[in-house]
């Protein structure tokens, strides 16, 4: 066989080996769309393609089809958990390195019951942090060369071995389909399908961009960086309640950097809210941790 010939049969057994874990989602008025299997009894999906609250049919690779109910959906992130009633799933696998750019990827759908349908490019960026049309906050995500079929949102970015990357939907931004990484869609699918939500932490600050004084770098080179000015502070609120000031300048939450207030969102995860972290700040000039409980966003 030549090389195009293998070339062909490694993606059409790639499509094959994603294809079993990448179910067909029914749970709106018009066409199906699809979802992946994130346990022997869960699916993970796109939570726009969920608009029905009872029956609801998830249809498996071999036809079989299993009523479903909503364990858990987060519209910010556009993500849904729905839960079978007995465990018959093929767990979909994941990949063991995350996409890069350039990178040959598939995405796959099962919007019909005709089988998986499946199209093809490459990873062309990798984004984030960024709002969503849902009123959300992704950390990141990935855009692809690949065709979003009807019927594709809910389903799965792999790569050529048939491992997923990400799931696809076309929910988060007006007239494009995005693919949420799987280090950023499986936590919040496992949160869902634990807890029904996703908790997200707050700190009770605003804030605005500033740059920081010049430091040198490792090379000699002058270094010029950016934090965040603290300008406002909710009273009573987790930030004032640890001892922040207006004026402080936030450069680290949890061992992040933070230079925009979108990164302060991301930093505030689900495994954060409730729990003291560290907060770096600049004060006077000089740096200092502090030590803040966050508080659930409500």
């Amino acid at each position: 066989m030549g090389m195009l010939t293998d070339f062909s049969n490694g993606l059409a057994s790639a499509v094959e080996k994603a294809g079993a874990g990448t179910v067909l989602v029914d749970a709106r008025k018009r066409y199906p769309a699809s979802g992946i299997a994130l346990a022997a009894d869960l699916v993970l999906t796109a939570d726009h393609v969920v608009t029905r609250d009872s029956n609801l049919t998830v249809r498996t690779a071999g036809g079989k089809a299993f009523a479903a109910t909503i364990a858990g959906r987060d519209p910010g992130s556009d993500l849904a958990v729905l839960r079978l009633g007995e465990k018959a799933l093929a767990p979909a696998a994941v990949a063991g390195s995350p996409a890069a750019v350039g990178q040959l990827v598939l995405a796959l759908g099962r919007p019909s019951d005709e089988g998986v349908q499946a199209s093809w490019g490459i990873v062309t960026a990798l984004s984030g942090p960024a709002r969503t049309s849902r009123g959300g906050l992704l950390e990141k995500y990935l855009h692809t060369e690949t065709t979003p079929y009807p019927g594709f949102s809910g389903g799965p970015l792999v790569d050529t071995e048939g491992a997923v990357l990400g799931l696809n939907t076309s929910g988060l931004t007006p007239g494009s389909a995005l693919t949420i990484p799987v280090d950023v869609a499986w936590p919040i699918g496992q949160a869902l399908a634990r807890d029904g939500s996703v908790k997200r932490g707050y700190l009770g600050v605003r804030t605005q961009p500033v740059e920081l004084p010049e430091s040198t770098g490792a090379s000699g080179a002058a270094v010029r960086d950016r934090g965040l000015l603290v300008v406002w502070l909710e009273q009573g609120g987790p930030a004032a309640s640890a001892g922040l000031l207006v004026g402080d300048i936030l450069t680290g939450i949890g061992g992040r950097r933070v230079s925009d207030p979108d990164d302060i969102f991301a930093a505030l995860t689900s495994a954060t809210v409730g729990k003291p972290t560290e907060v770096e700040i600049l004060r006077g000039g000089k740096g200092q941790t502090v030590r803040v409980v966050v508080a659930e966003r409500k």
